[in-house]
């Protein structure tokens, strides 16, 4: 699979990302838009799968997954994190030993699903960082980055497709597998049991954390600047962008990879320089109250 070129669908290309960042663990709840993201993990050698009963036992799987030592992910639609949101905020204080991802396929449209969340909500609730991929190729290149920011600064990574992204094909650079041993595990009372007097320390690591990230953001190299003909600048995210791109190609975009938390100095600095900013985004205006 050396540098080969593939069209995948954005949840077939997130298990690829998976598999060559060494993931070895992956559990979910069968759902659309997601369940093709387990499917296709599944067929990968020397990894474990397993649908599980629930997206909150699937969440705790990869978890624990984690906690021994193994790269390792949950995938669900959008509803299931509602059923996993108990375990993946209680995730957000004590941290990953191997990088955790969880992803999240959320529904604009209704296509297949009861309602419409928007699962960004949950990013802010748990104060993870949240990855948004704007085609296949970013969702394989997210997804395996995730796992570097999971490990490197100690927490899950929410990664969101959307229906478009999750069910549309694009061509995807594939790379090989990278081959990491298995850390050990570590028994640490303080760090993973939650009970009150340890929860308020973790918890002002988790808020020293969400500063040591936006700081990161500023500079996050998956965050791109694509130069217009205008004196208008849009920011946005996901499939947006290129949806957007197709409508205004004449104007200046900010296309937002890393959307929580936010770049801010980054977007003050470009704001200044154009006469007017609009903010395109799928479902509720997160990113435009933020941005205000």
């Amino acid at each position: 699979m050396n540098q080969q070129r593939k069209l995948l669908t954005g949840n077939e290309a997130v298990a690829f990302g998976a598999y060559e960042a060494g993931a070895r663990v992956a559990a979910s709840y069968p759902g659309t838009p997601a369940t093709e993201i387990l499917e296709t993990f599944a067929r990968f050698p020397g990894v474990y799968a397993e649908w599980s009963v629930n997206e909150k036992v699937a969440f705790e799987v990869a978890y624990g997954a984690s906690l021994a030592g193994a790269r390792a992910f949950a995938s669900m639609k959008h509803v299931g994190l509602n059923v996993a949101s108990d375990s993946f905020i209680s995730a957000s204080y004590t941290g990953v030993n191997a990088g955790l991802v969880l992803v999240t396929a959320d529904d604009p449209s209704l296509h297949s699903s009861q309602n419409e969340q928007d699962n960004r909500y949950f990013a802010r609730l748990a104060k993870v960082p949240l990855l948004e991929p704007a085609d296949s190729q970013e969702a394989k290149e997210l997804m395996a980055l995730a796992f570097d920011l999971s490990e490197n600064f100690d927490t899950p990574i929410l990664l969101r497709l959307t229906t478009r992204i999750s069910h549309s094909y694009s061509p995807v650079r594939l790379e090989k597998r990278s081959i990491r041993n298995q850390k050990s595990y570590q028994k640490n009372p303080a760090k993973y049991l939650m009970v009150p007097a340890n929860a308020r320390k973790r918890h002002q690591i988790v808020e020293e954390r969400l500063k040591k990230i936006k700081d990161f953001s500023e500079n996050f190299e998956k965050n791109c600047l694509f130069q217009g003909k205008t004196d208008i600048l849009i920011i946005t995210s996901g499939v947006a962008f290129y949806q957007a791109k197709e409508v205004f190609s004449e104007h200046n975009f900010l296309k937002l990879s890393l959307t929580y938390p936010l770049p801010e100095k980054l977007i003050k600095k470009l704001a200044l320089q154009f006469k007017e900013v609009w903010i395109i985004e799928e479902l509720d205006p997160i990113l435009e109250k933020e941005i205000k």
